[in-house]
C-alpha cells in the first residue's frame, strides 16, 4: 500500500530567503561615504569652485572678475609674503574683543531680564530700540566719542552683538518648561545655581544660535567698518586690504580677501561651532 502524502495548506513551503524581509542592509562604498556631512559639504564647494572657474574662464576680464585659479594664486602668494596672515590677525583681535565684551554685556542683561520683570521690560525695549538699528551708522559717532582707535571698531562690534544673544538667549530662557523649573526648584536649586543646572541647558540651543548670529553680525559689521575707517583706527585688517586693492585695481586681490573672509566663516561654523554642538545639543539628546 503506498503511503500518500497531503500537504496542509495553511502550511507554506518555498525559500525561506525571499520568504523574510531583509531587516539589515549593508551599505555600498559610495552610501558610505555620502553619509559623511563633510565629504558633501566639500562637494558642494568643489562644484562652487568649478563654476567660478568656467564663468572666470567664459567672462576672460580678470580685472572685472577673476577666475578662481587667478584668485587661489594670488591668495596663496599673499600668504606666502605675510600679508594676509598679518591682516587677519588684526582683524581677529579686534573681533574677539568686541565679540566677548557684547558677550558679558548680554549675559548681564539677560540674567536681570529672566530675575526680575523690569529687568525683562528693560530688555525688550532696549533690543526694540537698538536692535533695528545698523551697527556701521554709528561708526560715525563712535568716532567722535571714542576718536581714531581701535575703540570706534569695538563699540560697533559690542553693538551688533549683544542684541541678538540678548534677544535669543532670553527666548530660550522662556521657552524652558514650568515643570523642568520646578524639578529644579525641588532639588533645592535657586538663583544662578538654576540658571547654571537647569536654564541653561534647556535653552542652549537657542543660545548656540544667538552666539552664531551675533558672530555673523560682528564678522560682517567688523569688514564694513574697515573697508571705510580701517586705516584711520588702525586695525589694518582685511577690509582695509580689499580697500587698498581695489585702488589699486588689483582684483586678484581684492577676491584673495573676500576668500580668506569665506573660509574664517566656515571654519568658525564648522569647526567651532559644530564642536560646540556636538559636544552639548546632540550630546545631551536636544537634537538629531
Amino acid at each position: 500500500m503506498t503511503e500518500v502524502l497531503y500537504t496542509r495548506p495553511e502550511i507554506l513551503r518555498g525559500d525561506s530567503k525571499k520568504d523574510f524581509l531583509q531587516v539589515e542592509k549593508t551599505l555600498s562604498g559610495f552610501e558610505r561615504i555620502y553619509r559623511i556631512g563633510a565629504v558633501r559639504k566639500a562637494f558642494i564647494l568643489l562644484v562652487l569652485a568649478v563654476v567660478w572657474e568656467m564663468y572666470g574662464r567664459w567672462l576672460g576680464n580678470p580685472l572685472l572678475f577673476p577666475s578662481f585659479t587667478q584668485t587661489f594664486s594670488a591668495f596663496v602668494s599673499n600668504i606666502a609674503d605675510g600679508t594676509i596672515p598679518a591682516r587677519t590677525l588684526a582683524s581677529l583681535k579686534t573681533l574677539l574683543i568686541g565679540y566677548g565684551i557684547g558677550i558679558v554685556l548680554a549675559s548681564l542683561l539677560t540674567t536681570l531680564a529672566i530675575g526680575s520683570r523690569i529687568g525683562a521690560d528693560l530688555l525688550e525695549t532696549l533690543t526694540s530700540m537698538f536692535n533695528p538699528l545698523p551697527a556701521i551708522a554709528l561708526l560715525p559717532l563712535a568716532l567722535i566719542w571714542f576718536g581714531l582707535g581701535q575703540g570706534s571698531v569695538i563699540f560697533v562690534l559690542v553693538h551688533s552683538v549683544l542684541w541678538a544673544i540678548a534677544l535669543n538667549t532670553h527666548a530660550g530662557f522662556k521657552s524652558v518648561s514650568n515643570t523642568m523649573r520646578m524639578v529644579g526648584l525641588n532639588y533645592g536649586l535657586r538663583g544662578l545655581k538654576l540658571v547654571r543646572y537647569i536654564l541653561i541647558p534647556a535653552a542652549f540651543p537657542s543660545i548656540l544660535t544667538g552666539l552664531k548670529v551675533g558672530w555673523a553680525f560682528a564678522w560682517r559689521t567688523l569688514i564694513a567698518a574697515e573697508l571705510v575707517f580701517g586705516v584711520s583706527s588702525g586695525s589694518g585688517g582685511l577690509g582695509w586690504f580689499i580697500f587698498e586693492n581695489r585702488n589699486q585695481l588689483e582684483t586678484a586681490n581684492v577676491f584673495a580677501g573676500l576668500f580668506t573672509v569665506i573660509l574664517i566663516g566656515l571654519a568658525v561654523e564648522n569647526l567651532i561651532f559644530a564642536t560646540i554642538e556636538k559636544k552639548t545639543i546632540r550630546r545631551w539628546g536636544m537634537q538629531a
